[in-house]
């Protein structure tokens, strides 16, 4: 064999060791050739009458195996029904051995351990985890339009128990090691350094005991349930399915059915059923779109944000942070959490103190106390600092600002820190619309400068914009993206211009839903094409979370810089004249004067809207959802022809983590190319009268008389 991945040793005389270790690579993962030298070992060893146990383990620290190679996934898509059965039953046939072989088999898990690596070693007769903190075990696939197809389904049901599985795999979300104790999936948790002398005990129990050869006869056999519990079970779990995928992600459905169907029968024809269902699943248009997506993170986890060449980053430590609003408080909160010491500042003594409290009830938030633990507040709170002073300010190696969107403001502050900072201090500013070439005139070392845009609510929004002035220096860009990274965001490196990319693309997308309202579309249905193609919610709601004045104010920037398509709505103005501002004043597009604050239809919005509405017409559901996206897609083509990013994955990769832009559908431009640039100008025809918001743009009509497509 060519291939080094596994490697062969005797733990002790009668115990074999199987060690993972990708060469050039942070993850193990199996591929084709990977499963050829599998195959390789075991036909060797089953030749074998001494051995008593066969252990897998990992020469990488923190990861044992993180599942297939995905990308021998997306070169298959295009493949037949019955090759995929083959794939599957490869697989199957493959990890079946380990169930069957003339020895116990052991996977000594010492960290990440997911999808294909769950399946691995979930035909293995026992699992050991580590008490590594990385340590994980889980079936992903849903999250790429699938669902395990090398006996998940078949073998989780069996170790872990229906209920368990169903709620493993069509969820899609990993567990500790201490919860896969406790579930029955691992036979204990034990030291990291002490993972193989326990799993040679192990072998040695087993040997003794021969318990596992009594589970690898249960495990064999169909699953004790009756007809009535199947049935009850079956029904709960399709109700959460559907409430939380809303029919848009069909492979946890597929998932469920299958082990519903699977559990009557034996072990094999359960396999069986598997790799038929999933080949309905593999290369389908949603299984696509998630590969899609699951590519656009793996690229932002290696992208520097620089392209021409290699430069090195400055380390960030500490953070000072001006501003202790809702924004500014949710910035400071991701650096405490990640261990950086953070210098709070604020204007208002009041407002710096309530911020510096929801800076540790945020940073302190624990999923499973749906709160934040008072424990983890006294640990963090020597990190953060509240100050007024702009020495303390100025002494961090980042500085961002999170004040008010007011240039004149902004300016003046810098002007007071700017002299106070080291020389190789970042100074950045969380502006959302006013250009950063803007902001830094007047500055000393505008190539000290750039704009890191966080998202509201900082804790969920993964995607922070990092913003390029005309006179920011390589190392600044490259040092903020790497300081995005080390605090778990996913930067994406944005030229400078109106809106940046985000908010650029999202306001031609809200300006259509009140030109559709005004034109005489009715709000639900408007709502209700918008989230018929996948959006989180509709644009009329997302006014009233993001505050219509804020709305007013933004589309007033993105209109003075580009009047030629962005219209100037008398409606919005008047809803902010009528004190409507949405969900924070209680009234909006919505009522929100309910216990749960939840939006609901409001009687009195008739009187503010009517004078506004040029007549009453029904919209085609088609017509709705391609006004909408549409004027989203043109600009996003702008955005391109401007040299706004570098790569159209940018704007999906934004559009996804920064909006909630399905995911299902890829990103915009991935689901652009589904319906190609020639179809995309026809379906443009009939809106020609409403001028060049709808208009295609000299990159789309070259890219229809060429086939060209946004990936390439």
């Amino acid at each position: 064999m060519t291939a080094e991945t596994l490697s062969l040793a005797m733990a002790e005389s009668d115990i074999a060791v199987l060690t993972f270790d990708t060469p050039n690579k942070s993850a193990n993962v199996l591929s084709n050739s990977v499963l050829d030298e599998l195959a390789s070992h075991l036909d060797e060893l089953e030749q074998r009458s001494d051995l008593a146990g066969l252990i897998f383990l990992s020469a990488k620290p923190g990861i044992f195996i993180a599942g297939a190679d995905l990308r021998e996934f997306v070169q298959s898509l295009g493949a037949a029904e019955q090759q995929v059965v083959a794939m599957c039953r490869r697989g199957q046939t493959l990890f079946g051995r380990l169930s069957k072989a003339p020895f116990v088999t052991v996977a000594a898990i010492n960290g990440i351990c997911v999808g294909g690596g769950a399946e691995l070693a979930s035909w293995c007769d026992r699992r050991l985890f580590s008490d590594n903190p990385k340590a994980e075990f889980g079936f992903p696939e849903v999250k790429l339009g699938l669902f395990p197809g090398w006996g998940g389904t078949v073998r989780a049901p069996r170790i872990a128990g229906l209920s368990n599985a169903i709620e493993m795999i069509t969820g899609g979300e990993s567990i500790s090691a201490e919860a896969a104790y406790k579930m029955g999936w691992a036979c204990d948790v034990v030291a990291d350094d002490q993972l193989l002398p326990a799993a040679i005990r192990l072998v040695r129990a087993e040997q003794a005991t021969k318990d596992y050869l009594k589970d690898r006869e249960r495990w064999s056999r169909p699953i004790e349930i009756t007809d009535t519990e199947l049935g009850f079970l079956g029904a709960t779990a399709a109700a959460v399915i559907r409430q939380q995928t809303k029919g848009q992600y069909p492979a946890p459905e597929a998932a469920l059915e299958t082990m519903l169907e699977s559990a009557m029968l034996d072990s094999e024809s359960a396999c069986q059923l598997e790799a038929a269902r999933m080949a309905k699943l593999f290369g389908s248009p949603v299984n696509a779109a998630l590969l899609n997506v699951f590519f656009l993170t793996d690229r932002n986890k290696k992208d520097t944000g620089i392209d021409k060449r290699e430069i090195a980053t400055q380390s960030i430590s500490s953070v000072s942070v001006i501003g202790a609003g809702i924004m500014g408080a949710g910035i400071a909160a991701a650096n405490v959490k990640r261990g950086l010491t953070v210098a709070l500042t604020d204007a208002a003594r009041e407002s710096l103190a309530k911020g510096g409290r929801n800076v540790l009830e945020e940073a302190a938030f624990d999923r499973e106390l749906k709160g934040p633990s008072v424990e983890r507040m006294l640990e963090l709170a020597p990190l953060l600092n509240l100050t007024t002073s702009n020495e303390e300010v100025a002494a961090s190696d980042l500085v961002i600002e999170a004040i008010v969107e007011n240039e004149d403001i902004k300016r003046s502050i810098y002007a007071q820190l700017e002299p106070l900072l080291r020389p190789d201090a970042i100074l950045a500013s969380n502006t959302s619309t006013i250009p950063i070439t803007k902001l830094a005139a007047g500055l000393e070392r505008p190539e000290r400068f750039c704009g890191i845009h966080f998202f509201n609510p900082v804790r969920r929004m993964k995607l922070v914009e990092v913003i390029r002035g005309e006179k920011t220096a390589d190392e600044t860009i490259a040092t903020a993206v790497a300081y995005a990274k080390g605090i778990g965001k996913m930067p994406i490196v944005i030229n400078d211009g109106p809106g940046f990319l985000v908010n650029r693309l999202l306001f031609p997308y809200m300006h259509e839903a009140i030109e559709l309202l005004c034109g005489g579309a009715e709000i639900k249905a408007i709502e209700r094409a918008s989230k018929s193609f996948g959006m989180p919610m509709g644009p009329i709601e997302l006014y009233d979370l993001v505050g219509i004045d804020t709305a007013v104010y933004a589309g007033q920037t993105m209109f003075e810089a580009f009047p030629d398509r962005v219209v100037s709505s008398t409606l919005l103005p008047a809803m902010v004249e009528a004190k409507r501002l949405g969900k924070k004043t209680g009234r909006g597009f919505y009522s929100y004067d309910n216990k749960k604050g939840r939006p609901e239809p409001d009687p009195s919005l008739g009187e503010v809207i009517g004078p506004h509405v040029r007549g009453k017409r029904d919209f085609t559901p088609d017509e709705l959802t391609m006004r909408l996206f549409l004027t989203m897609f043109l600009e996003a083509t702008r955005v391109l022809e401007d040299g706004i990013v570098r790569d159209p994955r940018d704007i999906d990769l934004g559009l996804i983590f920064g909006i909630g832009f399905p995911p299902f559908k890829g990103g915009l431009m991935f689901w652009a190319d589904t319906l190609g640039a020639a179809a995309i100008v026809e379906m443009l025809k009939p809106f020609e009268s409403l001028g060049n918001r709808m208009a295609p743009t000299n990159l789309l009509l070259e890219m229809a008389a060429s086939g060209a497509k946004f990936y390439k």
